[in-house]
Order: C-alpha cells, then structure tokens, then sequence
C-alpha cells in the first residue's frame, strides 16, 4: 500500500522555490510559502492508503477497489465527503456526502454497478465495489476524500478474461503425401488482454517460422486467436499450440498428431501393393485347385486298391478247390478203362 500526504505539496512549494531563485525572485517569498506548506503538513493531512500494483479483476465479475484513511477519534460520517472518478476524463463514478450516496451526475456506465462498503466508512474504509466488470473499465480510478483536509489517490484496474482450451485443425487433413505442405491451425476464443501463442514440435522445441497469428476483439472486447502454422508433412508428428494469457500467467494447450490416417501412399506404390495382392489371390487359387485335385487322386486310388481285394477275396478259393475235383475225374476214369 501506498501513502498519498500534503507532504508532497511541501516538496512541490521546495522545488517551486529552488526554480524562482534562478530568476531574481525574493528569497524571503520562498521561504514563506515552504513554510506554510509545512504547517500545513504537521496540521494532521489525510493519508491515503491504496495498492501499489493494479487491481487484477475477471471480465463479468465483481471487484473491488481498495482505498482507505485512519479517521479522527471524534469522526462522522456527516463530515465526509468520498469521490470516486476516472482519473484521466474526471468522468464521476460514484459519490458519497452528508451520509449518503450523491449519484445525480454518475456516468451512465455506472449506473446500479457501484457501491461502497457502508459499514466500513467509520473505519476509513472508502474503497469502491464495482460489479459486473467490462472491459471498458479498465483504467485508472482516483478516490478522493475529504474531511476537515483533503486528498487524494489513484488505483488502476487491469481486466483479465481466460483463454478457452485451443482447438486444434489440420488442413487437409487426407490424402497428404510426406514432403506435402499442409496448414495446422490454432483457435482460443473469450481471452483478454492479448495472448502470447506459442508452438512446439515433437521432441518440445519451440517452433518460431512460419506462423500467422491473428487477434480480433468481439463486441465484448474479448480477444479470438487464430493461429495458423505451415509444416512439411511427416508421417507420425506431433504439433502443439500453447495459448498463455500475461496477465492471469494461464497457459492452455492442444496438439495435433500427423498419423497413417492422414497419409495417401503415392500412385506407384498403390499399383504395386494391387499387383501383390492379386499375385498372391491367384497362389491361393492355385494352390487350393491342385491340393483339391491331389486328393481325388488319392481317393481314387483307394478306392480301386479295395475292390481289387474285394475281388480276390471271392474268387480266388474256388479256382483251388476246382482242380483236385478234375484229377479225382480223370483218375476214376482211368481205372475204369483199366478195368
């Protein structure tokens, strides 16, 4: 927090006089005005606390702005008089005097969105809150207070909005050929103030040529980023995008992978992978055609050894069994002619 006293009035009326002396003005004017300024000093001036750095707000949320001073034992509230304006157009963001709000000459801006922190303001509490943040109030806002003395002090408001999560696009994203030039493509939307777009590649490099970002602010003053990287098509590579927002230190990312599905194989290995296939279809053909034909042989052949059996089984005993019949016939006869 920072102190703002009529103390440094005392060193503005110094440096006053230490300018005039150059020009002959008497010596004894200078002393004069330093020493009021000091009496005025050691009278008891307000001192105003308010941040040293900026107050941090979301886009559509509340926010408050911090400023304060350490009231007198004996303070009313019908004594003070609070000031809240635009520090570079003095435009009047909210008023507060006789105990009550004075909100006749509020921008139109302003309107239902401020308020102070009534059960604060016998503590010294004056800080403002402000609701619903846009983007156009971002900027620098001056409180002012006076009681029996005055002063006053400047807090800035920066406003901040996250990123949405990138999403990622390849184009085209079919039929490319390694070697092929091909787009990858980056989009954040409802981010404020700016984005830092960064790219890395596979192995996390960052990845500065070729890259054409675009931020447009919608109505709103949120800020679309595109991004548009251009890389020389390689089979199983990776792309990411990283989208990181300087104030609110938010990083959100997305990556893109180049795989088989996004590649076409060129016309000479088409031809030669159909030839493969229908030479290895034939094979198949072929050789189904000549093992088909291998076993009907084979059972052809069995067959044929069967009946041959068969065959020989039934005919082959009575031949034997005929020729001892014929030499018994023949030896009858025989006898009887010797007889």
């Amino acid at each position: 927090m920072r102190e703002k006293t009529s103390r440094e009035d005392t060193q503005g009326h110094a440096c006053f006089c230490f300018l005039t002396q150059s020009f002959l003005v008497p010596r004894m004017l200078c002393l004069l005005l330093a020493l009021r300024a000091l009496v005025l000093g050691l009278a008891g001036a307000i001192e105003i606390q308010v941040p040293d750095e900026p107050v941090v707000a979301l886009f559509g949320r509340d926010a408050t702005l911090h400023c304060s001073f350490s009231p007198e034992a004996n303070f009313s509230l019908d004594d003070l008089s609070l000031i809240w304006q635009l520090t570079d157009t003095k435009r009047l963001v909210h008023s507060f005097s006789g105990g009550q709000d004075q909100l006749e000459d509020q921008g139109g801006g302003y309107a239902n969105r401020t308020a102070l922190f009534y059960d604060q303001l016998a503590q010294g509490n004056v800080s403002l809150l402000l609701r619903r943040v846009e983007i156009s109030d971002e900027g620098s806002f001056t409180c002012f207070v006076r009681v029996q003395d005055h002063n006053s002090a400047a807090v800035t408001l920066q406003v901040a909005a996250p990123y949405s999560k990138p999403h990622m696009n390849l184009e085209p994203n079919k039929h490319l050929k390694p070697g092929d030039l091909a787009a990858v493509t980056c989009h954040a939307s409802r981010g404020y103030p700016e984005a830092n777009v960064l790219w890395q590649d596979s192995q996390g490099s960052n990845i500065t040529e070729n890259i054409t970002t675009s931020q447009v602010a919608n109505e709103e003053g949120l800020f679309d980023v595109h991004s548009v990287l251009q890389v020389l098509v390689e089979p199983s590579s990776t792309y990411s995008c990283l989208v990181r927002n300087p104030v609110l230190q938010q990083e959100t990312q997305a990556s893109v992978t180049i795989t088989g599905q996004h590649l076409a194989f060129p016309a000479v290995a088409l031809w030669v992978t159909v030839g493969l296939a229908i030479c290895v279809v034939v094979l198949l053909i072929v050789l189904a055609y000549v093992c088909q034909k291998k076993i009907r042989q084979s059972c052809e052949e069995e067959e044929e050894n069967a009946g041959t059996e068969e065959q020989d089984e039934e005919g082959g005993e009575p031949k034997t069994a005929l020729q001892p019949l014929k030499s018994t016939e023949s030896k009858e006869d025989n006898e009887q002619e010797i007889v």
